[in-house]
This record gives C-alpha cells, sequence and structure tokens, in this order.
C-alpha cells in the first residue's frame, strides 16, 4: 500500500499538479499507520512541501495542516521541518480563511513553545475576524502568545460584549485569569472589570453566568485589597453580598460557582453572616444598602437565608460545597459558628455519602478553629454517625471526638457507650477506637476513674483466674484506664495498678492501636511500671518522644454549657490538616499512600513502558475506525512485549504489572467496542457474549483501582476514566442495561472525579466535562428514569485515550495461598455434618492493617461461606507477611469426598455489594488477591 500511494503522489508532482484529495486521504492513512516506515513519512513530508508550491486553495492547504499535524505527532523528529514548513508559507497569516488561520495558529502552538509568532497587532486584528471560532480559539489561547496584559484586558472586555455565548465565556475566564496573575494593582482597572462581570451575572446564558461569578468573585477581592482600611470591610461585605445572590439561581453549575466563591472572600461582617443562615431579614440588615462602586447599589438583604438555600439544594454537589465554604467563614464569628452548627447537624442525615462526610469535615475544622460547640442536644444526632456503613463518616467522627472535653461525666459515658457500640457493630474499626478511647481518657482522667470503677467487675478475672480474652468491650475499658496516667488534669489518679497487669494480656493489640503515640516496648515498659505503682515518674519513659505535642496541644470543648463560649487552643495531632483524611473516602480500603519506590533507577524501564502506553493511546483511533482487528494484534504484541520485561526488584514489580492491567483492560475495551458498532439489534447469544465481557471489563477496573497503591490524582483520574467509559458502554446498550444500577455507579465515580480533581487542582478533561454535562440533561445522577442510549452512545464516541505517563512504581497487592501437601491422591479428612478444617499458608504482599480481607471457600455458587481475616492479629511489617491460618468450613456434604476452591478477596470501599449475602460476608464488593485453590477433601476412615 505504501509503494502506490507514493508511486501516485510522485505522478501528480511530476506533472505539476497539486495532490487530489483522494492522494491526501491516503497519505492520512499512511500518517496513522503505526507500522508506515520513517523513510515513507519523510519522503510524504517532502511531497507536501512540493505540493505547497503548486496550490493555495484553502480546503487543499486545511489537509496539509492537519497532515503536518499529525506527521509531527507521529514522528517529532520531523517536527521542526514541519514547523518551519508552516511559517515559511505563512498560512497563519492568510486573510483569505479565518478558519485556515486559526487551524495554522493551533498546529503552531501545539509544536513549539515559542510565542512570537503574533504581535500585539496581529492578534487584535485576528480577534476581529468574522470567524467565530477563530475568536473563541485565540481566547481560550490568549497566554501562549507574547501579548501585553494592558491589550489582553481591553481585548477581553470587549469580547464580553460578544454577540456568542461562548465568547463571551472565554473573554470572562480571560478576565479571570488576569485577575489571578494579580499584575493590575489600578483601582479604576478593577472596579471596571467589576462592574462588567456584574451586568454579566444577569446573562440569560448558563454558561456566561458560571465565569461571571468567578469573575466578581476575583475582581471583588482585588477592589478590597486597593481600596483606604477604613472601606474595606464594607466592600468585602458588598462583594459577598453579590454572590449570595447568585445562590438562588436556576443553573446547577452557577450556584455550584457561587458557594465556591463565598468560600473564597476574607473577613465578613457577623450580621451579614449571620444574615446567610437565616432566611428572615434580620433587623439590623434592613436598611442597610452597600455601594461598592459608583453606579451600584446592593442591599444586605440579599443575603438572607444563603446557606439555608445551599443545604437544602437538590443537588448533592451544591450542598456539599455549601458544606465547604462555611468551614471558612465559621473562623470569623462564634454566633455564626454556632448557627451554622445547627444546619450541619441536619446534614448528617443527608442520603449523600459525600455530604455527611463534608459535613463532619466542616465540624472537624471548626474544632480546630476553637468553634465548635455542640450542644447537649446534637449529641445523639452526632454520635449516631459512628453507626453509619460509610467508614469514612465513621472515621471523621472518631477524630473530632479525639478533641472532644466533656464537661458532664453523663456526656463522657454517652460518647464512651457510643464508642463501644461502634465497635461491636464494626469489629474492624477496633484500631481506631481504642486510639480514640486513649485520646479521650487521656483528657478526661478523673471521668475515666469514676468509669472504671463503675466497671471494674467486668474488668476483673472470670472463675479460674482467666480474663475474657474474647471480650473486645473488655479490651476498650483496660485502653481508657491505661490513660489516665498519662491526663492533662495532673489529679486524676485512682485506677489499681492491677488493671495494668490486665493490659499486658492484650500488649498486641493495644500496642498496634497506639504506634502513633508510642512503640509496643514503651508501651511495655509503662504497663509494667504501673502494675507495681500507682505513682509514676513520665520522666522514665520516652514519653515526651512517644506522645508529640504541637502548639496549642490542649483537647476542645465539644460540648459546652449554653451560653458560656469555649475559646481554648486545640489539640492536632501529629501536625495534620483538617482536610488530611477527607481523601480517604475512597481509599480507606486501599491504604492510598505514595509509592515507596521511585522509577529513577529503572529509567530504562521506565521508558519502555511509557513508550507501550504511547502505543495505546495511538492505537485507538484504529478501533473508532472498525479496525479493532489490527488493534487486538497491537495489544497483544505489547502484552508479550511486557510480559518480557524483568519484574524481579521491587521497584519494577508494581510497574509491569500495572501495565499488563492496563493492556488487559484495553482489549477488552476494543473487544467490547466491536460488538457496540454492530447497528442491528443483538440477537441473544451476542448479548450473553457483551455481558460476559463487560462483567470482566468490571473485574478488571475493579482490579487495577483496588490493587495498585501510590498512583498519582493524574493517573487515578485516568482510571477513572475507563471505569466512567465502561459505565457508558452498558448504558449505550438497551439490551444489557441494568440502567439504575449503571447510573447509581456512574454517578458515584463522576463524584468521586470532582473530588480528585478539587484535591489535585487538575482540570477535568473534554471528555469528563461532556459526561457531566450529559447527566444534567438525563435528570439527576440516579434519579432519572428514562433511558437515552444515543446519548450515551455519543458521549463514548468523544471517548479517546490520553497519554499515561507513569512517573513512580505503584504497589501491588498480591497474596499467595498454599495447603501442604494436598493433592488429589493425599486428601485432608472430614466428618460429614462437622466443619473441617483447612490448614493454609498464606503469603501477603503489600497488604496493610487497614485492609479488609476475606477467605472465599466454596464447593458450589450455593454452598459458599467467608471468613474474615483480623491482619491486626498477624505480626509482620507491610510488604510481606507469611503466616499459618488454619480455616473452618462449616458445610462439610454428606460425600465420600469432595473439592473446594479457595481465595483471598479484598472489599473495595464505596462498592457496595448487590448479591444476597451470607451472615458475617463482605459488606463491598471483593477484588480477589489470588487465584483460587483447589483443596481436595476425603471422608475420614475413622468415623
Amino acid at each position: 500500500m505504501e509503494q502506490l500511494v507514493m508511486n501516485s503522489i510522485e505522478q501528480s508532482l511530476d506533472n505539476n499538479q497539486p495532490l487530489s484529495f483522494q492522494t491526501l486521504a491516503s497519505i492520512r492513512s499512511l500518517v496513522i499507520n503505526p507500522s508506515t516506515s520513517d523513510s515513507t513519512l519523510s519522503s510524504v513530508l517532502n511531497a507536501l512541501t512540493r505540493s505547497l508550491q503548486l496550490s493555495r486553495d484553502s480546503v487543499f492547504l486545511h489537509h496539509v495542516v492537519k497532515l503536518l499535524t499529525d506527521l509531527s505527532s507521529r514522528c517529532p523528529h520531523l517536527s521542526p521541518v514541519a514547523i518551519d514548513l508552516l511559517r515559511s508559507n505563512s498560512l497563519f497569516t492568510s486573510s483569505d480563511s479565518p478558519r485556515l488561520v486559526g487551524e495554522s495558529l493551533s498546529a503552531l502552538v501545539s509544536l513549539t513553545s515559542s510565542q512570537n509568532d503574533v504581535d500585539d497587532a496581529r492578534f487584535v486584528s485576528l480577534c476581529l475576524s468574522p470567524s467565530v471560532s477563530v475568536r473563541l480559539w485565540l481566547l481560550r489561547n490568549a497566554e501562549k502568545f507574547a501579548v501585553r496584559d494592558s491589550v489582553l484586558l481591553a481585548v477581553f472586555l470587549g469580547f464580553t460584549r460578544d454577540p456568542y455565548p461562548y465568547v463571551r465565556k472565554a473573554a470572562l475566564d480571560g478576565l479571570v485569569k488576569l485577575c489571578e496573575k494579580g499584575d493590575f494593582d489600578d483601582h479604576d482597572v478593577a472596579q471596571g472589570c467589576y462592574f462588567r462581570a456584574v451586568e454579566l451575572l444577569c446573562d440569560a446564558e448558563d454558561c456566561v453566568r458560571s465565569p461571571a461569578v468567578r469573575a466578581v468573585c476575583g475582581w471583588g477581592k482585588m477592589i478590597v485589597v486597593s481600596t483606604e482600611e477604613r472601606n474595606k470591610q464594607d466592600l468585602a461585605d458588598a462583594v459577598f453580598i453579590q454572590l449570595c445572590c447568585m445562590v438562588r439561581d436556576m443553573s446547577m453549575e452557577v450556584r455550584l460557582e457561587a458557594f465556591d466563591a463565598l468560600g473564597k472572600i476574607g473577613l465578613v461582617s457577623e450580621d451579614i453572616l449571620l444574615q446567610t443562615v437565616s432566611k428572615k431579614v434580620l433587623g439590623m440588615n434592613k436598611e442597610k444598602i452597600y455601594k461598592p462602586i459608583e453606579g451600584l447599589e446592593i442591599s444586605a438583604s440579599g443575603a438572607a437565608g444563603a446557606f439555608v438555600h445551599g443545604l437544602e439544594d437538590e443537588f448533592s454537589e451544591v450542598r456539599m460545597s455549601a458544606c465547604y465554604s462555611l468551614r471558612t467563614l465559621t473562623v470569623f464569628s462564634l454566633r455564626f459558628a454556632g448557627e451554622a452548627l445547627n444546619l450541619l447537624m441536619d446534614m448528617l442525615n443527608d442520603d449523600s455519602t459525600v455530604v455527611r462526610l463534608q459535613a463532619l469535615g466542616t465540624m472537624h475544622h471548626m474544632a480546630i478553629s476553637n468553634n465548635l460547640k455542640v450542644e447537649e442536644i446534637h449529641m445523639h444526632r452526632f454520635l449516631g454517625t459512628l453507626f453509619d456503613s460509610s467508614s469514612a463518616i465513621r472515621f471523621v467522627t472518631r477524630k473530632i471526638l479525639k478533641l472532644a472535653k466533656l464537661p458532664k461525666l453523663g456526656l463522657f459515658k454517652l460518647c464512651i457507650d457510643g464508642l463501644l457500640g461502634n465497635l461491636e457493630t464494626y469489629p474492624e474499626d477496633e484500631v481506631d477506637v481504642f486510639s480514640v478511647l486513649f485520646h479521650i481518657g487521656r483528657n478526661h482522667g478523673k471521668f475515666t476513674v469514676c468509669m472504671i470503677e463503675e466497671v471494674s467487675s467486668e474488668l476483673e478475672p472470670a472463675f479460674g483466674g482467666k480474663l475474657g480474652f474474647d471480650s473486645t468491650r473488655v479490651a476498650a475499658f483496660l485502653v481508657l484506664a491505661i490513660s489516665v496516667p498519662l491526663s492533662h488534669e495532673k489529679d486524676a489518679r485512682g485506677v489499681p495498678p492491677r488493671i495494668f497487669s490486665y493490659a499486658v494480656t492484650w500488649l498486641g493489640r493495644i500496642s498496634h492501636a497506639l504506634s502513633d503515640l508510642m512503640s509496643q516496648e514503651t508501651l511495655l515498659a509503662y504497663l509494667s511500671e504501673c502494675s507495681r505503682s500507682s505513682i509514676i515518674s513520665l520522666a522514665d519513659f520516652k514519653i515526651k518522644d512517644a506522645l508529640p505535642t504541637v502548639e496549642g496541644d490542649m483537647p476542645s470543648h465539644l460540648c459546652s454549657d449554653v451560653g458560656s463560649p469555649v475559646r481554648i487552643p486545640l489539640w492536632q495531632q501529629d501536625g495534620e490538616t483538617s482536610d488530611h483524611h477527607h481523601t480517604k473516602l475512597w481509599s480507606l480500603g486501599k491504604s492510598a499512600t505514595h509509592a515507596e519506590y521511585e522509577l529513577g533507577e529503572h529509567d530504562e524501564l521506565r521508558k519502555s513502558l511509557n513508550l507501550i502506553f504511547r502505543k495505546v493511546k495511538d492505537l485507538w483511533p484504529l478501533v473508532q475506525l472498525g479496525c479493532t482487528n489490527e488493534a487486538l494484534k497491537a495489544i497483544r504484541a505489547c502484552k508479550e512485549e511486557v510480559a518480557s520485561y524483568t519484574a524481579e526488584s521491587p521497584g519494577s514489580a508494581g510497574a509491569v504489572a500495572f501495565t499488563l492491567q492496563y493492556l488487559r483492560i484495553t482489549k477488552l475495551l476494543v473487544a467490547v467496542w466491536e460488538h457496540l458498532m454492530l447497528t442491528k439489534k443483538l440477537n441473544p447469544y451476542g448479548v450473553g457474549k457483551l455481558e460476559l465481557l463487560l462483567a470482566k471489563l468490571d473485574r478488571r477496573l475493579r482490579e487495577i483501582n483496588n490493587r495498585f497503591i501510590g498512583l498519582s490524582k493524574g493517573e487515578e483520574l485516568q482510571i477513572m476514566d475507563l471505569i466512567v467509559v465502561a459505565c457508558l458502554l452498558r448504558l449505550s446498550k438497551v439490551e444489557i442495561c441494568c440502567y439504575e444500577t449503571a447510573m447509581k455507579k456512574l454517578s458515584s465515580t463522576i463524584s468521586h472525579v470532582e473530588f480528585l480533581h478539587k484535591e489535585g487542582s487538575i482540570e477535568p478533561s473534554h471528555f469528563m466535562v461532556e459526561v457531566k454535562k450529559s447527566l444534567h440533561e438525563v435528570g439527576s445522577s440516579i434519579g432519572g428514569n428514562t433511558c437515552k442510549p444515543l446519548l450515551f452512545k455519543k458521549l463514548v464516541d468523544s471517548f479517546s485515550f490520553e497519554q499515561f505517563v507513569l512517573c513512580a512504581s505503584p504497589r501491588y497487592l498480591n497474596a499467595e495461598l498454599e495447603v501442604p501437601g494436598n493433592d488429589s491422591e493425599s486428601p485432608l479428612p472430614f466428618i460429614s455434618g462437622i466443619p473441617a478444617s483447612i490448614p493454609l499458608v498464606i503469603t501477603l504482599h503489600n497488604i496493610s492493617s487497614d485492609n479488609k480481607l476475606w477467605l472465599r471457600i466454596s464447593m458450589s455458587e450455593e454452598s459458599t461461606q467467608f471468613v474474615f481475616l483480623d491482619l491486626n492479629l498477624i505480626r509482620g511489617n507491610n510488604e510481606v507477611r507469611k503466616f499459618t491460618f488454619v480455616a473452618p468450613f462449616y458445610l462439610t456434604p454428606k460425600a465420600v469426598s469432595f473439592t473446594l476452591r479457595v481465595s483471598i478477596g479484598m472489599e473495595c470501599m464505596g462498592e457496595t455489594l448487590h448479591l444476597v449475602k451470607t451472615f458475617g460476608g463482605p459488606k463491598c464488593e471483593l477484588t480477589y488477591l489470588s487465584p483460587e485453590k483447589e483443596i481436595f477433601l476425603c471422608k475420614s476412615t475413622k468415623c
């Protein structure tokens, strides 16, 4: 094929004829074909150079520009020649075709970092061209040219009056970027930009009002900064009220922007803040009028009930944003903090997990800012979150309790009962519950002594002198008791010394819970000393090192008497920020830590793997064209190449495993795509095959999302893109779509993506923006009842692979199962009707104690049981743990022999198990860490 195309090119050029459109199409097929040789591509570039001298037709030039761009991407060494060709032919200065100008500029910008191709005059001239697309592209990419800020300011302000809404939007976005640069300190300039932004708050288009809100916020703050000190407060209040007026906008995106902006305003007066939590206009604000700039007036009543409306919004995204904005404003007023807390308590009953989590996160921030004062009437609702099904919710609640300083013994007992109930309902929370109990006991020495006296009978040994080793309740009280000598209340003494000797029997589990405070050796020495004497010297232990303090390490008054505001410094453990654990909503089960092994020592491997990812990106256009067989062959070749890499060292094993998993997912996506390209309705066989492929795709995506830790935010976002595509593939085919389930998963994934965008300050991809926009057309994320397969098919078609760059090696979560000496000729014995014992040698790689592991033991689909592996009872580090575990199997049949299949699975936090579960089984979907191990059993001859 290459030779035929080149012959056609040579024939045309020898006759001094420009290349035909058919020949240009053939050239494009050569450029995008990964097997085309570099020498052929160089010949193509020479042919294009000669052809440009023969024709200046705008359509022809359009195709040439596209080919030059593709050639440069395909062969970077040809990029300088292509750039010189674009410049020498002055395609971007042509006045015949504005569209060609825009495309040529876009090509130059994508191929070079030079900013000297367009000066001020040329930029303004191009912006004034009749082509809307050119204007829009120039405004969006203005910072890529060497244009003075003063010129950009004039251009942006002028185009805020453009008749096309997306041009106005781009102009406003440009004004916001200029404001963020902070190069304009002229008060009059700031006022002019602010005034124009306020005018556009009334624009008819949602896409214009959203950036107008950002512009009002940015330029409003600039006005406040540049004004005289005596007027700053009034100006800040006026800008805040102006933004409050937008929280009732008809567009969800505008309301979301408004609440995001409210949290960015600096100091706001208490009267205005109190007005935002009251729908009724308060007396002090009824006649108050603000004039931020000449010609603009706004009433204080505009702020009425702003946060009430936000927390009652129908969209969880808006409610979450309102909660987040409150955390930055509660620091300004104790009265406002108290009123805001009443609203936040109501949010603890919200249907959305992320909203409840955000409400608790705001409360924790209030505690750190010395503004949390929970009234006694709220305590039951607050402690109810300890029984929430979300582990992240329970975690943040316990984190708040760590800061508690309770004024009454009754409230102290209420909190302890709540923690004990949490421990009974969710045994997997034991480590954190014990840690919280220790902190609460340390903060309330006298109350702890009183409570230990009341429950002392439970702590004493039973008949025979043995403690109740199976009672975590006893362990919880022991943890509470041993904290008393370290109490902040220096006169809090009175715990019997024998209690400390009882605690030694729980040394392993207690030391694990207190590992952030003291080592096991220090804890043992501490318990031994306390068991011999009721008075000890803390100087004998490494208490200063074991119990680090920071500036202001006093606990918080979680509950106080009404009317007695508390202004006591708070204790913030280990220097954590208030947002540190907000990121654990989706990653508690993944132990999301940074990769311990960087690929810096494996540069060659990293380059090879990233080249594989580049090949995957380049293959996707072939899939979209229907060349799935060619794509699958290329993916198989990539898999064979990756499998040949060595993975012996820790720094490379995770990277190789991740790349192989990524290729498996890509292969499944191609296979599913091939089925969905069929326009006719699938037959039953096709439906069944497609369902199997999608189920396998879901399993692979669950594995790559949960079995690799240490990925960056950007890498996680690209995995989320693949999960979203899988959901859309299901929704695009009515025959295989379970609409409600697929929409729920899509909605939760989008929420997680938005969270990652905020945490990493990463701009969403074009594909994700389109998906989010289309979800609102369907209705609410999980409430739409009408399936729109054509809409989802359109979204799927807009997807394309982005370049995946692996910067560090992720750690691979893996498990191995062995049953020594067991095979078909050496079966394990069993007795029918009596549980069988299965001795397993288990090896865990990179599994932390935060992960919840289950043994799945099955004889058939109907005879399956789960056994929980409590990693807190297993010694070893997180990198490799090897131990023997005897698993019981209760469902022994009345048979001479039978076979079991055993595997280890890890719960995926955030993925609810939809199937009917047996009692005591996992509550979330499992990601299996080991292949199934076949175990043979034979009826014992002794029975």
